[in-house]
């Protein structure tokens, strides 16, 4: 197949491309670099620098005809919404529907569109979360996620343009930017290497932060192979199942990293408290069965393993 991925110079959307390669696809990739590094882009695959706002995507999906388009470009953070709603919607919605609107009338046979399962649902009364659960997004990122898929429904029926969403938990691993709530892991690794002290956001009545889904970002590339042919018009939980507090997660980074590095100071052993930021969500974790049946996908990677991967990565850039 021929596969366009936008945002494919990015954390997760660069590990898809290889993935996609690895699998012997004709891979191209669009990215405005803004997020993402040229150095993560595949040898193999050819980059167009290009915002998917731009009025070139219309000339450049009618050029290459791509079989499937797998959109990851997007402003991917919650904080960062809430400061500015106007660019967050700029960038989720008007960069979707200015592919959609290229991709049905150059006849691209499938879309599939990255959402969030980590920020769409809310505070939900169903918890771990399925897809069942009627997500009630509570921040401008998250409605603008779900948004889109509702846009990804209206081309299916109105242009027959098929689409499969999955909706991620909390991606980690390997070249992961350190940048708001989505970039919590790097954040934290990078404040060790640095020597500086971590924040543990938390709400008044939790001890150790935040509860959330954390998925190695090799489990997600394989649901993204998944998707290529499987899960027609439909939307898919991609996550663990496990929840996991922040501190927890904290710890398992730490001791990562002191098994790697023991002269690590004692005092970064503990990250500083802090009020719960405008759009923080106390607790999510999500039901993956669904993927399960229909995709044939589970996530494989404990987090101790997938920390232990994404560390000695983080660690090797630095050297």
């Amino acid at each position: 197949m021929k596969i366009l991925v936008t945002g494919g110079a990015g954390f997760i959307g660069s590990n898809v491309v290889d993935g996609y390669v690895k699998a012997g696809h004709e891979v191209l990739v669009v990215d405005n670099l803004s997020g993402g590094r040229l150095s993560n882009v595949n040898p193999k695959a050819r980059f167009y620098d290009m915002d998917i706002r731009s009025g070139e995507i219309d000339g450049l999906i009618k050029k290459e005809r791509p079989d499937i388009l797998n959109h990851h470009a997007a402003q991917i953070s919650v904080p960062d919404s809430v400061a500015d709603p106007l660019l967050d919607a700029d960038i989720n919605i008007k960069g979707l529907l200015n592919l959609l609107e290229s991709a049905s009338r150059h006849k691209v046979k499938k879309v599939i569109f990255i959402s969030s399962g980590g920020a769409i649902y809310g505070e939900a009364s169903e918890y771990p979360t399925s897809e069942a659960y009627q997500p009630i997004p509570l921040s401008p990122y998250a409605v603008t996620k779900y948004s889109s898929e509702h846009y990804l429904a209206y081309y299916r029926h109105q242009h027959g343009l098929n689409y499969t969403t999955l909706r991620y938990a909390n991606i980690y691993g390997p070249r992961q930017i350190a940048h708001g709530e989505a970039g919590v892991v790097a954040i934290f690794m990078d404040n060790l290497i640095k020597g500086k002290q971590s924040v543990l956001y938390h709400f008044p009545d939790d001890d150790g932060g935040m509860v959330r889904d954390y998925c190695f970002v090799g489990d997600v590339v394989k649901a993204n192979l998944s998707a290529l042919t499987k899960g027609m018009g439909d939307f898919f939980n991609i996550g663990t199942s496990i929840e996991t507090k922040t501190l927890e997660l904290y710890n398992v980074i730490f001791k990562a990293f002191k098994d790697l590095r023991p002269d690590v100071p004692d005092n970064l052993s503990m990250p500083v408290r802090k009020a719960a930021r405008p759009g923080d969500l106390t607790l999510s974790c999500l039901i993956v069965e669904k993927a399960r049946g229909a995709l044939g996908w589970s996530p494989e990677t404990r987090l101790d393993e997938g920390i232990g991967k994404t560390l000695q990565w983080r660690l090797d850039q630095t050297e």
